[in-house]
């Protein structure tokens, strides 16, 4: 009974229909649809979401209202139309955390005038997205990274046939220079395929099991010859099992990437350390070196494609300058981070923060 009597001319109050509660059929095909589906009761409030919706926003959103997941305008206003009595139809949205992804999403009413609610269906647009930037992007980096190469290579195929025609001496230097820029474009087109190929999928993130101590333990096998011809001491310190949620070929990519650089630029430290430990409730990785150090104004732009601290220097190194563009896109899609610290003359320290599982 309502603390307070009505008159005869107001009418009867009704409370909000509450949200119906899904039958055993329904939320058998939700389940079995191959899209994130919610249905969401006249209230606004999440009644069913199938395994792929708990997938997508790493969370189970039944008994919430829409707005606790799905916070773009363009869908709560979709919903509020629907449930007004409006027709079905469809609206784009992008999410920006944890990782950029772009969304379709169909609104439909239940029941009459949506007096039951509605249905939204999710269409991931992210990877179609990925595929025609990915496309763009290849183009414009390919053609722009193998025009040096390229012109070396002609220009030494010029010198050998002409000048040095007849000098087996100079033709054997040509030919060595030669197959040095070939290695060079083979490198820089491994890490462009690379790159495309983690940018593609990395909405997506990883399910597996992943000890980071055992993949750092695993380059250290792999490095530890580039470490001895260096004179580096390759040196890595666990406190035991650190287990992630991942992919391993892609963290051992990180790891072996940020090793790599450590030994390249700054073996001069005659020490390149790599930790392993739990801090603040994630996993931590950290490799550092002993080197010259980076300034500090080329530390916001080291995970930039192409970007090189020294140009002459990397390309002398083997670098392609994308070594830590590759690392930074695989622990987006890992929803990990990479901190970078350095100073002048004392070396640079690079730091992986992950979730642990």
């Amino acid at each position: 009974m309502w603390p307070f009597k009505k008159s005869a001319s107001e009418p009867a109050f009704e409370p909000p229909e509450a949200s119906p509660q899904p039958d055993g059929l329904a939320l058998e095909i939700v389940q079995a649809l191959p899209d994130p589906v919610l249905v969401i009761g006249p209230d606004g409030i999440v009644v069913m979401a199938n395994a792929q919706v708990n997938s997508v926003f790493d969370s189970d959103p039944q008994g919430l209202h829409l707005s606790a997941t799905i916070r773009a305008p363009a869908v709560l206003d979709a919903m509020a139309d629907v449930l007004g009595g409006e027709a079905a139809y469809h609206v784009e949205y992008e999410v920006r955390f944890p990782v950029p992804r772009s969304f379709q999403a169909f609104v439909a009413p239940l029941g009459q005038g949506g007096a039951k609610g509605a249905v939204i269906v999710l269409r991931d647009l992210t990877r179609e997205q990925q595929i025609e930037r990915m496309r763009a992007d290849f183009v414009a980096n390919a053609s722009h990274e193998l025009r040096t190469p390229l012109a070396s290579l002609s220009g030494f195929i010029e010198t050998i046939q002409g000048a040095a025609k007849n000098d087996e001496k100079a033709q054997a230097k040509f030919l060595g220079l030669m197959r040095s820029q070939a290695d060079r474009m083979k490198r820089l087109i491994d890490d462009l395929l690379s790159l495309s190929r983690i940018e593609m999928n990395e909405h997506v993130r990883p399910s597996s099991d992943v000890d980071l101590a055992q993949v750092a333990h695993h380059v250290r096998d792999v490095l530890g010859g580039m470490a001895k011809d260096l004179g580096c001491e390759l040196r890595v310190d666990s406190e035991g099992p650190l287990n992630v949620l991942g992919n391993r070929d892609e963290l051992v990519q990180v790891v072996q990437n940020l090793v790599e650089n450590a030994l390249k630029y700054g073996s001069s430290g005659k020490l390149v350390e790599v930790d392993c430990r739990k801090a603040d409730g994630q996993a931590e990785l950290r490799v550092r070196d002993h080197g010259p150090g980076i300034a500090p104004e080329h530390i916001p732009r080291l995970t930039e494609r192409f970007y090189r601290v020294n140009v002459q220097e990397s390309r002398s190194r083997g670098g392609t300058g994308l070594g830590l563009a590759i690392v930074k896109h695989i622990l987006n899609r890992h929803r990990g981070r990479l901190a970078i610290s350095s100073e002048l003359g004392k070396g640079s320290i690079f730091t992986v923060r992950m979730p642990i599982k």
